[in-house]
């Protein structure tokens, strides 16, 4: 019997429980901030807070999950759960939980049978400079979780360095935008709390560009990403008016604003992403992937 797996008598079935509550709250934003834990649920999500938790800690860093709640159904279901929590360490607290604990504690109505309490894990921004990044996307103002969360999994999937949230953007800690980013919180650094003209002249003196992705930008995505192919292929082409390949800060705006004028004023070049149907324009999330993987790729081929 694995360390993790403990008599029925020892399961937790009250959801009445303090601890119950306790683990509930962390659903609230005050909560959260105060003990600086939030609320990881489901299993992809879990497995990758574990796997970051193990890494971490091979690589003399500290601890990310500080407790795991699961039921018995679910680490049968998937029995990878045993050697992550194994690796987990004694300071990872393990409990076995009804369904309905684990609902009553969860965010979600069915959070999928495991739930995990990780320790806050965003860095500095002088963090992420020192590794001296080729790619990061800075929300300005985004504002609703789900869509954060599915730009944070883009910009993991295109292999961008970093994600920087303005002050006035929402709390990548929100259990929604945790669910959306389904475990690439966990692969990235993120860093919260920004003020844009301030990450924008930090990134610019880390020898970073600047462009604002705009509808109504000057350029086209489509020109740039032409214009970078044929360099990479040693053509001749006309002077650049941004080398796509070159080292990028991305600005996304507000789900219905866009970019204010101040924040489209802190970029080097405004562009846009050409709409070749009837559609008014891309929300944010296609957006921000089409133009985040139009520079990994432009990247990739210098």
């Amino acid at each position: 019997m694995s360390e993790y797996e403990r008599p029925s008598a020892d399961a937790m079935t009250n959801p009445r429980a303090d601890r119950v509550k306790d683990v509930a709250k962390l659903s609230g934003r005050s909560s959260r901030i105060r003990r600086r834990q939030f609320l990881v649920e489901g299993p992809q999500a879990v497995r990758e807070a574990l796997r970051a938790h193990r890494d971490c800690l091979l690589a003399g860093g500290t601890a990310i999950v500080d407790e795991v709640y699961a039921s018995r159904e679910c680490l049968d279901r998937f029995p990878e759960f045993e050697e992550l929590l194994e690796a987990a360490g004694d300071g990872v607290r393990i409990r076995i939980a009804s369904e309905l604990v684990l609902s009553t504690m969860a965010d979600t109505v069915n959070p999928q049978g495991i739930i995990a309490i990780c320790r806050f894990i965003d860095v500095p921004l002088s963090e992420v400079l020192t590794a001296k990044p080729r790619l990061i996307a800075l929300l300005c103002r985004v504002q609703d979780p789900g869509n954060a969360g599915t730009l944070l999994r883009a910009a993991d999937a295109a292999g961008a360095d970093a994600v920087i949230f303005s002050q006035s953007s929402v709390d990548v800690y929100n259990p929604k935008t945790v669910r959306s980013t389904v475990g690439s919180l966990f692969h990235l650094p993120v860093v919260l709390g920004a003020e844009a003209a301030a990450v924008v002249s930090a990134c610019k003196a880390a020898g970073l560009g600047v462009l604002a992705a705009d509808g109504y930008g000057a350029l086209n995505l489509d020109q740039l990403q032409d214009e970078s192919a044929a360099r990479s292929f040693d053509q001749e082409t006309p002077e650049a008016a941004y080398p796509l390949e070159s080292p990028t800060l991305w600005l996304f705006g507000n789900e219905a604003q866009g970019l204010s004028t101040d924040e489209l004023e802190l970029a080097d070049h405004r562009v846009a992403v050409p709409v070749y149907g009837a559609a008014e324009s891309l929300n944010l999330g296609t957006a921000a992937t089409v133009c985040l993987y139009a520079s990994a790729r432009a990247q990739r081929r210098a």
